[in-house]
């Protein structure tokens, strides 16, 4: 098989081929552009495998802190409703509790309502047997004193006498029954009791005297018609006199007893208080008027020590007392005159004390403050002496070139608090000079 060029198409040349040599800076260019672009590669999936996994681990930190939010809201939510749980139960409690106080106290209303229907319907029966008890006592008493004076009364000829009887008994009744509308209306009884014991006087001695005299009755029933006659009216007009106090609210001898005891106690009470407050004003009297007694005789003393001790000061505080009009030298008067005399405010200090002081004082701020001079003046003051150096030592600076060596913090010992001292005092000096 053969090569068959062409050099020419359609009447024109065809371009020369090109040729290609190998260009060691090109390749080396090429392959810089190949190494940056797959560090570039390398750096960008660095980077998006690095931000991916910040990504993941944002969203995993997201994903804690919600759950976080959520177990604390969830805590939250369970608390809250563990305190609703309560706080129904607390509410429940107290309406539990409101309800059994208000059974109770309906129980104990019912209770004292029953015992007032008892006491009321006790007292409704003793009244009502004792009523009826009166008034059977009242006819009984009519049955037996009727028929005696019947019998007194009796005349042949003169028939009507027989209607006496009832108007001596019912004269009696009568007034009974008007003393039982006077206590219902609220009225005075007194006159109506005086006409019934007045009629059943009458009655009484009317079936007495008919006993004694005559012997169809007899004694025995003329007394019996006596006292019945003054019974029957006796006991009514008792039962009328208790319903009358009654109505009109008087008490009875038990409740005005017990309000006389009462009253005794309470009198009693304010007695012994008024005892004890009695005493115990006169105690305090007596440690007040020791107090008083006990602070003159300190202030006697008080004034007869200054006054012996202190006689300039003392004609001063007097005169201070006078003027000022009061009854004592007082610390304060006292404090002043003592001012006024020595010119020291405190008490008890004088010049002579003041100036010995403050003369010690500066001995002891010059010893104390002092620099150090002669022989002593170098033991601890600054830094230890160094040994003398021997002269035939060769010099340390020839193996270096004769520099010096370099000195570092810590190659010598710090000045003593002393040497510290004397400069700070050096210093002063220099600064005033």
């Amino acid at each position: 098989m053969t090569a068959t060029s062409v050099e020419r198409v359609n009447g024109t040349p065809l371009p020369a081929e090109p040729r290609f040599e190998y260009d060691p800076v090109a390749h080396a260019e090429a392959e810089a552009i190949r190494t940056r672009a797959e560090a570039e590669r390398e750096a960008l999936l660095v980077a998006a495998q690095a931000k991916a996994e910040a990504e993941k681990i944002r969203a995993a930190e997201e994903a804690e802190k919600q759950r976080i939010a959520n177990e604390r809201a969830a805590m939250r939510l369970e608390k809250e409703r563990a305190d609703h749980v309560a706080h129904l139960a607390k509410k429940e409690a107290e309406a539990a509790k409101a309800h059994a106080e208000r059974e109770k106290a309906e129980q104990a209303a019912e209770d004292q309502a029953a015992d007032e229907a008892a006491r009321a319907a006790e007292q409704q029966r003793a009244e009502r047997w004792w009523k009826w008890g009166a008034r059977g006592i009242y006819a009984v008493g009519l049955i037996i004193a009727a028929p005696v004076q019947f019998m007194h009364f009796w005349d042949p000829h003169r028939k009507f006498l027989i209607a006496a009887p009832a108007l001596l008994e019912g004269f009696a009744l009568v007034l009974a029954f008007g003393a039982a509308w006077a206590v219902a209306h609220r009225r005075d009884v007194r006159p109506y009791r005086i006409g019934i014991m007045t009629g059943a006087a009458i009655a009484a001695g009317i079936n007495l005297y008919g006993g004694v005299t005559d012997r169809a009755i007899g004694l025995n029933a003329g007394l019996i018609g006596a006292i019945a006659s003054l019974g029957g009216p006796i006991v009514l007009m008792a039962y009328e006199h208790g319903i009358a106090q009654k109505v009109d609210g008087i008490p009875s001898a038990r409740e005005r007893r017990a309000a006389s005891r009462a009253k005794a106690e309470a009198d009693a009470a304010r007695e012994k208080a008024r005892t004890e407050k009695q005493a115990a004003d006169a105690r305090a009297a007596a440690e007040k008027a020791a107090r008083d007694r006990a602070a003159e005789e300190e202030q006697q003393r008080r004034d007869a020590d200054r006054k012996q001790h202190h006689p300039e000061v003392w004609a001063v505080a007097e005169a201070l007392r006078s003027a000022r009009g009061s009854q004592y030298v007082t610390e304060q008067i006292w404090a002043e005159a003592w001012h006024r005399v020595t010119g020291c405010k405190t008490v008890g200090i004088t010049l002579e004390m003041e100036a010995a002081s403050r003369a010690q004082q500066a001995r002891v701020k010059t010893a104390t403050e002092m620099p150090i001079e002669g022989s002593f003046s170098l033991v601890d003051s600054h830094r230890p002496a160094r040994a003398p150096r021997d002269p035939d030592a060769p010099d340390g600076r020839r193996n270096n070139g004769g520099t010096p060596p370099r000195r570092t913090s810590g190659d010598s010992q710090p000045p003593s608090p002393i040497a510290r001292t004397q400069a700070r005092l050096e210093r002063t000096t220099e600064k005033k000079d």
